[in-house]
């Protein structure tokens, strides 16, 4: 990614892995043919959420 100077690639970097673990989950179902478990599901689901409150934090400054 082309922000890894900046002061906001954390962020960057841990909504990226949030966003990454839903198609991934997807692909699996879809193409592997091994249905989430429920587990799987709230866990896609908490991270999108925190994927949420990164991105639409407030900011210093």
């Amino acid at each position: 990614m082309p922000v890894s100077g900046s002061q906001a690639s954390g962020r960057v970097y841990a909504t990226y892995g949030a966003v990454y673990i839903a198609p991934a989950l997807g692909w699996l179902w879809t193409v592997d043919k091994v249905s989430p478990t429920w587990n799987d599901v709230v866990g896609v689901g908490l991270a999108l959420c925190g994927a949420g409150v990164i991105a639409m934090g407030q900011r210093p400054g």
